[in-house]
């Protein structure tokens, strides 16, 4: 679905904040900022320190590593293989974690949030490409291959049942930036900001205080030793612009969320989390519900709503 890729959207919408590079440099060592891809969207990576660039070359070389477990783009990814395949023997274990975190955000949000959507968001894209209506056959065929409830993990196989795939779209890119958060953890350091599409602050910015993160929409979030994830409905659409329908769909209706809201953000302890609940919100019809939905979750918060 090379034409419409929510995360270049998201990555727009809520991770563009003109952060004041000299201010945030130390006396001695200036603020670097590497600049990548990751599943799609353009991931950074800001610190101030004297092995920066090298740095950077291990976390380009780790997201590149997770591409190869959750790239839908890639043909070998793990991902791609078990929706091609309906089977996954021996799964990474990166995979079963991403999974098992879906799971509980599936059963906190009554089926909201649901990586077998995949299917009818195929439907939608192909027909959006194409300049055309989705199929009420095609619509029918997916719609019926939706089901958490149908996929079967433990550490020995993934299994899906026939028609059936997979999306992490959702989740993928915040639990991308944990992994790259656990990297240059393990390795001592801190005082860094991870963007892969979604934020994760490991402590504060090189003087110690919280990185400012502006949210598209209006206001700013301060982001120390935190996630942070944005999701808007109409960020990216099914056909023109406002006029399109939704990129995030509901998998109990079979169909684009109606755009109830402009933006939810969500931080949290974990990127992944902050990810998966921002995606889930967004299928919410008012703010208490957003809000009860997101405290089930410890220490993660309703950051803003519009």
């Amino acid at each position: 679905m090379t034409a419409i890729s929510r995360r270049r959207a998201l990555t727009i919408l809520a991770a563009a904040t003109a952060l004041p590079t000299s201010a945030l440099a130390t006396p001695d060592v200036p603020l670097h900022t590497w600049r990548g891809r990751a599943l799609g969207a353009q991931a950074t990576l800001r610190l101030a320190h004297p092995d920066a660039a090298a740095i950077s070359e291990r976390v380009a070389a780790e997201i590149d590593r997770l591409e190869d477990v959750f790239s839908l783009f890639r043909p070998q990814s793990a991902l791609s293989r078990l929706n091609q395949q309906g089977v996954l023997p021996a799964p990474p274990f990166e995979l079963l974690q991403c999974l098992s975190l879906a799971a509980r955000v599936h059963n906190a949000t009554e089926g909201r949030f649901d990586p077998t959507v995949q299917p009818l968001w195929r439907v939608y894209a192909e027909a959006s490409v194409a300049g055309r209506a989705a199929g009420a056959d095609d619509l029918n065929r997916a719609r019926a291959a939706i089901g958490w409830d149908r996929v079967r993990f433990s550490t020995d196989a993934i299994t899906l049942e026939p028609g059936m795939a997979l999306t992490l779209n959702g989740i993928a890119q915040g639990f991308i930036a944990d992994r790259v958060a656990d990297l240059l953890i393990g390795e001592g350091l801190d005082n860094i900001l991870i963007d892969t599409g979604e934020f994760r602050a490991l402590g504060g910015d090189p003087q110690g205080t919280a990185w400012p993160v502006n949210l598209a929409a209006g206001g700013q979030v301060a982001l120390k030793a935190r996630a942070l994830a944005t999701s808007a409905p109409l960020g990216t659409t099914f056909g023109a612009g406002a006029t399109g329908d939704s990129h995030i769909l509901d998998p109990r209706r079979g169909a684009p969320v109606p755009a109830v809201w402009h933006e939810v953000s969500v931080s949290a302890d974990q990127a992944a989390l902050a990810d998966a609940l921002s995606t889930a919100a967004c299928l919410y019809s008012t703010k208490s519900e957003i809000v009860t939905c997101v405290q089930a979750f410890k220490n993660s918060r309703l950051e803003q709503i519009s």
